[in-house]
């Protein structure tokens, strides 16, 4: 939810507000995503596809310290995560380089100076871009790329000034229907 997570109403927010993340320091687009949770709903669709994870075993937990990447559950319940700074270079790179692991020259987190790690669930009804893409995961098909579409012109339209940051999700969930 970007700037976002704790604001109760979503009505009237402006591109400059929605352009205000709290962490991190990205494009306009992706900035837009992170503050609807389409970012994560991408991610829902990234991890079904990429890793043949079925849609009912993946859930969205909001980290607002923004450390940990990646977490994985395994059958015995015994959690592997990836952490870092908050800072998409690291990710990135381990990515690029998989399956190796080479020095990239990146800060190293500390994690006696990164404090508390929390984790909340995502509120649905104030960020129903996450269940779009959570029901284009599970419908496959065309409705993934529908979904990406719709973000994509919805976001433009909301940072041109052309529609409310609220219609967003509506014209998502208008072209999945």
């Amino acid at each position: 939810g970007g700037p976002f997570r704790t604001r109760r109403s979503l009505k009237g927010v402006s591109v400059k507000e929605a352009l205000r993340h709290p962490t991190w320091k990205m494009g306009e687009k992706i900035t837009i995503d992170s503050a609807t949770l389409m970012n994560k709903g991408l991610e829902i669709i990234e991890a079904r596809w990429l890793f043949g994870v079925p849609v009912s075993k993946i859930e969205v937990l909001i980290h607002p310290q923004s450390i940990v990447h990646s977490l994985v559950e395994f059958v015995d319940g015994s959690l592997l995560a990836q952490l870092g700074l908050p800072d998409m270079r690291l990710p990135i790179q381990y990515a690029l380089t998989w399956p190796e692991r080479v020095e990239g020259g990146l800060p190293r987190l500390d994690l006696k100076a990164a404090g508390l790690l929390t984790f909340e669930t995502p509120d649905l009804k104030r960020f129903p871009c996450l269940a779009h893409a959570r029901r284009a995961a599970e419908e496959g098909g065309s409705a993934p790329v529908t979904l990406n579409a719709a973000n994509e012109v919805a976001v433009g339209a909301f940072l041109e000034g052309r529609i409310r940051f609220t219609e967003i999700q509506r014209i998502i969930g208008h072209a999945l229907d």
